[in-house]
């Protein structure tokens, strides 16, 4: 049987900090003079920080040169790691560890594959870093979702072909990303809006360890 990997998305995958993220860009937004929403907060699901801002400004209608682009996007940045601070085990989505400790103790390859530049962090603070054998993120990683490269690096990384790879994601792009690169994906979400994923679940709830075992026998 060939190997199979797992790889997960962080932000709304394993733990909810898109609400983090919405705060950090809402202050930035209200500073510069314009509201940002909560629907306008989906544009930035799975999108690096540097696409974010160059969203957030066309929304703002703001126009900004390189200094003062980089000067935001820092200070949007400390303000979210200051809510990350106070992360801990609460923060992680229900049933995540059931599936993640099954991998383990199967010995199964296990990866992150997220935009985010704070992934380890915020892994260490809800202290699940452990499971993960390879973390592809922000950090290591040029092109954002839907371009698969993040994933891509993520396989390489666990030594398993790309076909043999199961994604969990919670964003469209991500999706898109993950049937790129010719991984199975599992959308976590909103059925309608993941429709393209391969299988779908609102959350881990729903996923049973019958069907993880199903997956690592058809591959």
């Amino acid at each position: 049987m060939n190997k199979i990997g797992f790889i997960f998305d962080l932000d709304g995958v394993i733990v909810d900090t898109a609400k983090y993220h919405y705060l950090a860009w809402k202050k930035l937004a209200n500073e510069l003079g314009f509201e940002f929403t909560e629907d306008q907060n989906e544009l930035f699901k799975g999108v690096s920080r540097k696409r974010c801002m160059e969203i957030l400004l066309d929304i703002g209608n703001i126009e900004a040169n390189t200094e003062q682009f980089n000067r935001w996007m820092i200070e949007k940045n400390v303000d979210y790691l200051a809510y990350i601070e106070k992360m801990n085990e609460s923060e992680i989505l229900p049933d995540v560890p059931k599936i993640l400790n099954y991998l383990k103790e199967n010995k199964m390859p296990i990866a992150l594959g997220s935009a985010s530049k704070n992934a380890k962090p915020i892994l260490e603070k809800v202290h699940l870093l452990h499971y993960f054998d390879v973390i592809a993120d922000g950090n290591n990683v040029t092109k954002a979702k839907p371009d698969p490269e993040v994933f891509l690096i993520a396989a390489k990384q666990l030594g398993v072909a790309p076909e043999n790879c199961v994604v969990f994601e919670d964003a469209v792009a991500g999706v898109e990303a993950a049937n790129a690169a010719k991984m199975v994906s599992i959308g976590i979400g909103n059925k309608k809006i993941l429709s393209h994923a391969d299988y779908n679940f609102n959350n881990f709830k729903e996923i049973e360890i019958e069907f993880i075992k199903e997956l690592t026998e058809r591959r």
